[in-house]
């Protein structure tokens, strides 16, 4: 697969004392902390989600972890900082790290064709580990669905699901396309247990959970997770929240197996920023786009997805099997990451708060800048005249900016602004934004003048 109540006080300042007498970084602000908390509950409101946890990397150190809600709705399990939850996809970059363990090792190579490893593969005497690892292999994904299919309710194995997905035609020919495909996964799990002698997550417990201190990690596939851990929920169209189907043994193997709590999560994030346990080659490897044959750039390294914008590398990977999301963000630059998992598989929920969570922490630039910083203003009432054009300070009289001010201040903390398009007219460049708050969602409507300056800045309801 692919990709409600805060808790007290007293709970987050012993968090906080924690992650002090563990040795790591300071604890985010009070001031943050409320608004993360405010942000979440907002969410999980909004959402019906039972519980979500966060975990914050800042620094390059673990900085804030809480949990929110209901592990368990019945009979009711509270979620903690130590609750488990199945973390999906998001388990692909552990698959991608083992190989790479393989490789420094002088085992295999990333240009090994898996043929070598696993016989009997369509074209597997040329299509290799590191096409697997990146979605590019042309092998079909045995899981496209956001749901759990029939033949998913009976127990399966590695080799059933190759014998289904890996041993019929390609959907296209190897390195020619990017197409999401559990498959690989499985293929490049195999090869893991084959060449090391030992049970993947043996495996990876030994080369990388252990090491980095990971001391929670489980696996998920075997069997569902027990209290205290996390229950996984759904609903049906508006239907009550109830709990989800499980994936039958087998199935997740090598693509979405491992179970944790966001705090180990974040203890990988941080050897990712640090580029500690593996070597500086394997980081490289993982976390840089890998090309297609026409040399256009996948967007997707080993096991990740890359993202740059104005200069910045994001690496991420999102998650979801069926009652749990996941959403696992990484910006090295800055030493920052945040992981958010939801035992919900509606909504969105992680995606919200993660989202969120990153805007209050990452500053803007650009034209979101500019657009955050007159939302601001206009909040307040006021605004700054030195940043408009001669038709932007005639437009924003005293009794506009008066309407902003009463109209835009009852609506709390601006959470996240979202672009929606970009058009040049007329000498102007237009920027669309939605902009969230708690419980509103308003269109911002903005037009700049080639120096920056701003000739219209226009905000009302966003319809449906």
């Amino acid at each position: 697969m692919r990709r409600r109540t805060v808790l007290a006080g007293g709970l987050a300042l012993s968090v906080a004392l924690a992650l002090v007498s563990a040795g790591v970084a300071a604890p985010l602000s009070a001031d943050k902390a409320r608004e993360i908390d405010a942000i979440a509950g907002e969410v999980l409101a909004a959402t019906g989600a039972p519980s979500a946890s966060v975990a914050i990397v800042e620094g390059g150190e673990l900085a804030y972890a809480k949990a929110y809600g209901q592990a368990r709705l019945s009979p009711p399990v509270r979620a903690t900082t130590t609750t488990r939850y199945g973390v999906a996809s998001v388990s692909k970059q552990f698959t991608a790290a083992a190989v790479l363990l393989l490789v420094e090792d002088g085992k295999v190579s990333l240009d090994d064709p898996v043929g070598k490893y696993i016989p009997g593969l369509t074209e597997g005497d040329r299509i290799t580990l590191r096409q697997v690892l990146s979605h590019t292999s042309g092998y079909r994904d045995y899981w496209p669905q956001d749901l759990v299919f029939a033949a998913m309710r009976q127990p399966t194995t590695p080799q059933k699901i190759l014998d289904g997905w890996a041993r019929i035609p390609l959907d296209y020919p190897p390195g020619e396309q990017w197409r999401y495909a559990n498959t690989g996964f499985v293929i490049a799990g195999l090869v893991v247990e084959k060449v090391s002698g030992e049970p993947l997550v043996a495996f990876l417990r030994r080369r990388i959970f252990d090491p980095l201190g990971m001391t929670g990690v489980t696996e998920d596939d075997t069997g569902p997770l027990s209290p205290p851990d996390a229950g996984n929920y759904t609903r049906y169209g508006l239907g009550p929240v109830v709990p989800a189907d499980k994936e039958a043994p087998g199935w997740l193997f090598g693509a979405a197996e491992l179970a944790m709590s966001p705090s180990d999560l974040a203890r990988w994030n941080r050897a990712m920023i640090r580029r500690e346990l593996l070597k500086p080659a394997s980081w490289e490897a993982m976390t840089t786009s890998v090309d297609l044959s026409s040399g256009v750039p996948a967007g997707y390294g080993l096991g990740v997805s890359i993202k740059v914008r104005d200069d910045i590398t994001t690496i991420s990977h999102g998650g979801m099997l069926s009652g749990v999301l996941t959403s696992n963000t990484v910006w090295p630059s800055e030493k920052r990451a945040v992981t958010v998992i939801a035992n919900a598989d509606f909504g969105d929920p992680q995606a919200a708060i993660s989202q969120r969570i990153a805007f209050l922490l990452r500053p803007s630039t650009g034209a979101t800048a500019t657009a955050r910083a007159l939302l601001g203003q206009l909040q307040a009432g006021r605004i700054d005249p030195t940043r408009l054009t001669a038709n932007g300070r005639d437009w924003f009289t005293p009794a506009r900016l008066a309407d902003f001010g009463k109209s835009l201040a009852p609506l709390g903390p601006l959470r996240m602004l979202e672009g929606q398009g970009v058009q040049v007219r007329g000498g102007m460049t237009w920027y669309g934004f939605d902009a969230a708050f708690g419980k509103r969602t308003l269109t911002i409507s903005m037009r700049l003048t080639p120096d920056g300056k701003v000739e219209q800045f226009l905000i009302g309801p966003k319809s449906g």
